[in-house]
């Protein structure tokens, strides 16, 4: 004869051991991805204006530049010092030329085209090679930029890079990719 399977409702319900047990792995890979692949970035002052705002949320992919190098256009995060990070548009790699005159940038002798770029008045900077394996980089808002046109900064080991900005998710109105 043939044994009926009993079935009740507390049998679907999950234990408090299984809840830790949930919890536990959903920190785990929450840190794993923080940890190598992706982070959390706010803007913060104007340097990156019209493109970036103050207090905008960026999400910043980490490994990517594990892979492939920076590239031109680029709105990368680097390391200015410990505990300082930066958000700059990448304008020229290593082995290239750079030159700004009356406001129009010049890379390899060729104007760049930057529709993104704040229309303030900034000034000029001669025509300079770029270091090997370093990186040039500028604020969208060139008047008002701590940038590798300045000593303080200069060129960027490419060490210093930490990621590439790849998504606005604050505010929500703004929601969306960015990219070049």
């Amino acid at each position: 004869m043939a044994k009926k399977a009993e079935h009740s409702a507390s049998d679907d319900q999950a234990s408090p051991k299984d809840w830790i047990i949930s919890i536990v792995i959903a920190v785990g890979i929450a840190l794993i991805l923080k940890l190598f692949f992706i982070d959390f970035v706010v803007v913060q002052g104007p340097s990156m204006k019209p493109t970036l705002h103050q207090g905008q949320r960026l999400v910043l992919n980490k490994i990517e530049y594990k892979v492939k190098d920076p590239d031109y256009g680029d709105i990368v995060v680097l390391r200015y010092s410990p505990g300082i990070d930066y958000v700059k548009r990448v304008i020229a790699k290593g082995g290239d030329t750079i030159e700004i005159k009356n406001m129009k940038v010049y890379r390899n002798n060729k104007l760049l085209k930057e529709p993104y770029i704040s229309k303030t008045p900034y000034g000029d900077y001669p025509k300079t090679k770029i270091p090997k394996g370093k990186y040039f980089v500028m604020g969208d808002n060139r008047a008002n930029s701590s940038d590798s046109r300045f000593a303080d900064l200069g060129f960027v080991k490419r060490k210093d890079i930490i990621g590439h900005v790849v998504f606005r998710f604050w505010p929500f109105s703004q929601w969306g990719k960015i990219g070049n």
